[in-house]
């Protein structure tokens, strides 16, 4: 291997190690079955890369080579029946569109059988025919380049944005597998030049699949966590609501009468939540809930429900209550809290002081007997009728 080949394919390795490196840290931030996906597509067809480059062979002269041709033969069809598979999942389209079923599904079956096909025959062949499973190995890899550049164009069509960036990664994967297969079977134009252009393509087909696959996922997860939240949660907060939160307060009450102790809840209404808003902006509204919540989840500990009953009104729960006194403090604190002052940013980027207004209701009840909306109902009727603001002392 000439000076020149050596250092464009070992930059080219560089670049596959690191985009590994990024899997990995992937897997383990994430620890999602996408990610190991990823992982796993990089490993395989990324060693593909390096074999039919050439630098296995260059690196390790003792290996032998029956093993590295079925390797070879194998691992670039297997390559493109993950890529396959991996595309329509990513897709997410499959029930919507025979065609792109069909060409994620089949044509990964079919490549799959194929690398077993060339495995079984390089392993039988005599060495002299080594060309022509090469040969035979490249149009089966072209071929999955063709059906994946198929049905990315298709689900693009169909209104996937980030699909027509996957066209583009498809060129890439082209490039690559014409590039690679080329120099493997030592075609008299492959040059230099010809190299750097195959080592490009390789780590920009890579780079490019890598991020389109983070941000899928990053898309799923958010609506993932959206899906529930409408089950259940405040998209700003994360605090609990509706019937989540009315079964976390049941739990609590189911968890005093089995103590055979009574159980508090606190209502927290926010009379002026809105009004800094007419001024500064309406997206201070989503701050001041999560400063809210924040600051009485704080003042409350970890240990006790704390949800939002409606958007002005938070609702804490305190279950198995020893004595009194602890429900007393806890009201202290919240009131504390919340009469500091909160400094918000505006539509117009500046500070804007935000001093709460509230009312507070508590309502203690013995477990057993209670039910937990109507408590809850209670409380916010207290709350209601008192007012708590930087006018009024503690």
């Amino acid at each position: 291997m000439e000076t020149s080949e050596l250092v464009v394919w070992s930059a080219m390795l560089g670049g596959l190690l690191t985009l590994v490196t990024v899997a990995v840290a992937d897997v383990v931030i994430f620890r999602s079955v996408a990610a190991w996906r990823g992982l796993v597509f990089i490993l395989t067809a990324g060693f593909s890369s390096v074999l039919l480059c050439g630098l296995v062979e260059h690196w390790f002269t003792g290996l032998s080579g029956t093993a590295v041709l079925v390797l070879k033969v194998s691992l670039a069809p297997l390559s493109g029946a993950l890529a396959l598979n991996y595309l329509g999942r990513w897709m997410g389209v499959a029930s919507q569109d025979p065609l792109v079923h069909a060409i994620t599904v089949w044509g990964s079956a079919g490549m799959i059988a194929a690398g077993a096909i060339m495995a079984a025959l390089a392993m039988v062949m005599p060495p002299e025919n080594a060309p022509e499973l090469l040969a035979a190995t490249a149009i089966a890899t072209g071929l999955t380049v063709v059906l994946g550049t198929v049905a990315s164009v298709r689900v693009a069509m169909m209104g996937d944005t980030l699909a027509r960036a996957m066209v583009l990664a498809c060129v890439f994967l082209a490039m690559m597998v014409a590039g690679l297969h080329a120099s493997n079977l030592h075609l008299a134009f492959v040059g230099t030049g010809f190299r750097v252009m195959t080592a490009f393509s390789t780590v920009a087909f890579f780079l490019l699949v890598t991020a389109l696959s983070i941000r899928r996922s990053r898309i799923t997860r958010q609506l993932e966590r959206l899906a529930g939240l409408a089950q259940g949660a405040d998209p700003a907060t994360g605090l609990p609501r509706g019937s989540v939160l009315l079964s976390k307060v049941d739990d609590a009450f189911w968890r005093s009468a089995r103590m055979h102790r009574e159980c508090s809840v606190i209502c927290i209404h926010i009379r002026n939540l809105y009004e800094l808003g007419e001024v500064a902006g309406h997206q201070v509204d989503q701050q001041l809930l999560v400063a809210l919540a924040a600051r009485i989840r704080r003042a409350v500990g970890f240990r006790n429900v704390v949800g939002l009953y409606h958007p002005r009104c938070f609702v804490v729960v305190i279950s198995a209550v020893k004595e009194q006194r602890i429900v007393q403090n806890m009201e202290l604190r919240i009131r504390y809290v919340l009469a500091k002052p909160l400094s918000v940013v505006g539509d117009d980027d500046g500070h804007h002081e935000f001093l709460a207004r509230f009312g507070i209701g508590v309502v203690t009840v013995h477990a057993t007997s209670a039910d937990p909306a109507t408590v809850i109902d209670e409380a916010e009727r207290i709350a209601l009728s008192t007012n708590v603001g930087p006018q009024d002392p503690l």
